[in-house]
């Protein structure tokens, strides 16, 4: 018979897997703000044109991720139901999609100029982009393989591995850009395209280490014999659960990437308040997201084990984490936004004054969105958890593109209140899918025994 755990129990196992978890999110938007920074000081064109590159990059990753979501919960059901050659099927089908994926997408990334064009993007941007791209889209395919493996090894609750790769690869990251991009120490002076190779090299070693400990791990469960083998019915199960967390996560990227194009419509200052307040806000709830994965796990292994009562317990205290985290930045948020906005702008910068005003403003509705979209992420992990993605993917749509971006438009552009309009639109898409996913949650979460 199970034991029933306490719902401090569930505290301290939640901090014991999510701590890992959330500092690798973090560890992994360092990447991000490492490149910007040191593209930055190299040159403006060369930022601009990374930064495009990086979206085109970032959609189709988001795009093929969606199995390797899915393959979390999934190996925690299986692994706690003790089922291990279903594991092993499931994870290999994983990395057989991502390869799948990387390679058909790689044409995309290799003539990505005329794409972007097409796109209205200026072409001598456009053409940097590109010499990026043709480099760093080779990354996609060890990107999608440390996603799958990262999955694989949360879901087993061996996440310190996957905190310590990460951190690795950030430094990594750092220091060949530092190399490459500039031509320090002796090495080449290859600006943007130094950047492109440092990617792809952080990937391909994250990619090794978490090879080489997922293949010592489990040694029985020869994870990568036969690796050739396929398994179709597996690869189907991944596929119907992974496309519509793809597509749900490709809705909520695409409301802050469509958001700034709105505010581009408004001005260049308030797009560079816009850009400053995203990158804090995205910084902050990289822990919402660390938590979400945690919920994702501790979702499966209550799913594997036909437990509602740890599953609501379970979900219970990691929602109160989220709010408890939530509360918090909101403090920081209201109190203390001009500090949080000048640390990315210049002394010398002519607008900083102005650029902090309005940063300060989106900060204060930022703060008022941080329960909300700590609600719907910490729903959607649980939704992928108990393996119910199609409904959260209607819901995401409809929250983010028909709420959120339709408020926005008319807030900021119709009725002219600007980039502060944006963001309450913003405010209103994450409050639905919050609303509604929670919902979706606890009504689906009474329905586990009768599904086991």
């Amino acid at each position: 018979m199970t034991q029933v755990m306490t719902l401090p129990q569930h505290m301290r196992a939640i901090l014991v897997l999510g701590t890992p978890l959330v500092a690798s999110q973090l560890a992994q938007f360092s990447v991000q703000i490492t490149d910007t920074i040191m593209l930055g000081w190299y040159g403006v064109d060369e930022l601009a044109a990374v930064t495009l590159a990086g979206t085109f990059f970032f959609i189709f990753l988001i795009m093929g991720s969606g199995p390797a979501f899915a393959l979390m919960p999934m190996v925690a059901e299986a692994h706690e139901a003790g089922d291990d050659v279903r594991v092993r099927r499931l994870t290999r089908m994983a990395l057989w999609i991502s390869l799948g994926f990387a390679i058909t997408v790689l044409p995309l990334m290799w003539f990505s100029a005329p794409v972007l064009r097409a796109m209205g993007q200026d072409a001598e941007l456009s053409n940097i982009a590109q010499s990026y791209l043709r480099i760093a889209g080779f990354g996609m395919i060890p990107a999608l393989a440390v996603m799958a493996l990262r999955s694989y090894l949360s879901a087993l609750e061996h996440a310190r591995i996957v905190l310590w790769a990460t951190v690795v690869a950030a430094v990594m990251n750092g220091v060949i850009n530092y190399a490459l991009i500039f031509g320090n120490w002796g090495a080449p002076e290859l600006g943007v395209r130094g950047a492109a190779i440092a990617s792809v090299t952080i990937q391909v070693a994250a990619g090794l280490v978490l090879s080489i400990y997922a293949a010592r791990l489990n040694p029985e469960q020869a994870l990568f014999q036969r690796l050739w083998k396929p398994d179709w019915e597996a690869l189907w199960a991944l596929l119907k659960l992974g496309i519509p967390i793809g597509m749900t996560t490709l809705a909520e990227v695409g409301m802050f990437s469509a958001s700034t194009i709105v505010v581009g419509l408004i001005g260049t200052l308030e797009l560079a308040a816009h850009g400053i307040a995203l990158q804090i806000t995205a910084l902050f709830f990289m822990v919402h997201l660390g938590l979400s994965m945690t919920a994702t796990v501790r979702a499966g292994r209550a799913l594997g084990r036909h437990d509602e009562i740890g599953l609501r317990r379970g979900a219970l205290a990691v929602t109160l984490a989220s709010v408890l985290f939530g509360g918090l930045t909101v403090i920081l948020f209201l109190f203390f936004p001009a500090p949080l906005i000048q640390l990315f702008l210049d002394p010398a910068e002519p607008l900083r004054d102005q650029i902090v005003v309005v940063g300060t403003s989106l900060l204060v509705v930022a703060a008022l969105f941080q329960f909300a979209d700590g609600a719907q992420a910490i729903a959607m992990g649980l939704l992928r958890g108990v393996q119910d993605t199609r409904v959260p993917m209607i819901i995401a749509s409809l929250s983010y593109w028909v709420v959120g971006m339709g408020s926005s438009y008319l807030l900021a552009i119709t009725f002219g209140f600007g980039a502060i309009g944006v963001w309450w639109g913003l405010l209103l898409g994450l409050i639905c899918a919050g609303a509604f996913m929670s919902w979706r949650f606890w009504m689906q979460s009474s329905r586990i025994n009768s599904a086991g």
